[in-house]
């Protein structure tokens, strides 16, 4: 149920902020509907396995170790 509380809106006016109401109703439902990601897949992502980049630590030396090859 709509009320307007002030003004006075047209008709054309009230249909165009029920469609966005009903718009985002729906968007919102079809993204409740999608599943999340199977939690096993986590161990099989090749990603997974690449050892995270080293970062250099802050110091007078950090340039010379701010571009390691992978």
């Amino acid at each position: 149920m709509i009320k307007v509380v002030r003004g006075n809106p047209t008709p054309e006016e009230l249909a165009a902020a029920l469609a966005v109401v009903r718009a985002r109703a729906s968007a919102a439902a079809a993204a409740a509907v999608v599943p999340g990601p199977d939690p096993g897949d986590e161990w099989s992502d090749p990603a997974a396995r690449i050892p995270a980049r080293r970062l250099p630590h802050p110091g007078p030396r950090a340039w010379r170790t701010s571009y390691w090859p992978r």
